[in-house]
């Protein structure tokens, strides 16, 4: 059958996992470059949302969500809730299990609430094949196996690129016919101040140990594009909830803050394709990720 006559299929698969599978770093992969924030601390996702591949046979709605947890606080309760709800009403479900680390009660979690659901295709991943040999990879899917019935299997690491094609192959074999759910050029439905926000946070996530980039919560409150300058100003305020972490944020005579701006702008320049001056302001908001009206205004989990 010729391409032509060939029907066009779209659909939606959603990424789970424990945290720091690589679920975000095989989004990215797939769409060819960066529309999900990526580190190795726990809770780097907190949105669910949506990264589009649109190619002449099919278009591929890929939903990232945070990572499936014991949660600790309304936060933690909030992330794992939008996890879950990922899994109604989509075609497939890829569950990402990390090839460097043991299968374990975690992942058996996730596998469960995988099971539960009825109707999507199954595809189970094995990522990070780059850290391990190729026989303890193999150990890994077999273990994985054990946790559910699969439809397809798949070993890759999308940190090389190696076997990210054999992924999308392997989502679009399951796929529906459908139609076209997003314009060509749309790669993420997170609306523009999101990936703003998240850029940022990405970079004090990545600067930062301990306990204090579970704390911080990241607002793009104004955004303006000067057309005269091509020059985006943007404005955003990192909240954290102790003033102690607020110093451990700004650093000694403001270096610290100021290193994570000329990395998030950097970033941004990227994005833009322009110039970017970005105002980072830093704030306590005590306790607020026991907060669901305030993790919810952050836009974290079920927010937006």
């Amino acid at each position: 059958m010729s391409k032509q006559n060939e029907k066009f299929k779209s659909g939606f698969v959603t990424l789970v996992g424990r945290p720091n599978a690589g679920k975000s770093t095989l989004i990215n992969a797939v769409v060819g470059h960066k529309v999900a924030i990526t580190s190795n601390t726990a809770q780097t996702t907190r949105h669910r949302f949506r990264a589009i591949l649109t190619r002449d046979d099919m278009q591929m709605i890929m939903v990232d969500t945070p990572g499936l947890h014991k949660p600790h606080d309304a936060l933690g309760e909030e992330l794992n809730t939008s996890a879950i709800k990922a899994l109604e009403d989509v075609d497939v479900i890829a569950f990402l299990i990390d090839a460097s680390k043991p299968v374990g009660t975690g992942d058996e979690w996730v596998a469960a609430q995988v099971r539960a659901v009825r109707g999507a295709k199954k595809i189970l991943v094995i990522s990070k094949a780059d850290l391990v040999d190729r026989g303890v990879a193999l150990e890994q899917l077999e273990a994985a196996r054990a946790l559910g019935r699969w439809d397809d299997e798949i070993v890759l690491s999308a940190e090389t690129g190696f076997n990210v094609d054999g992924f999308v192959d392997a989502v679009g074999r399951w796929l529906p016919e459908g139609p076209k759910w997003f314009p060509d050029d749309m790669d993420t439905d997170q609306p523009f101040e999101v990936i703003v926000a998240e850029f940022i946070r990405e970079k004090i996530l990545r600067s930062y140990r301990d306990e204090v980039p579970h704390s911080i919560g990241v607002d793009a409150e104004q955004i303006e594009y000067d057309r005269k300058r091509d020059l985006y100003r943007i404005y955003a305020t990192v909240y954290v909830e102790r003033d102690s972490q607020k110093g451990i944020i700004i650093g000694k005579g403001g270096s610290a803050i100021k290193q994570v701006g000329v990395e998030a702008r950097a970033d941004l320049e990227q994005l833009l394709g322009c110039k970017v001056f970005l105002d980072l302001q830093v704030k306590v908001k005590k306790n607020w990720r026991r907060d669901l009206n305030q993790i919810r205004r952050f836009g974290y989990g079920e927010g937006i």
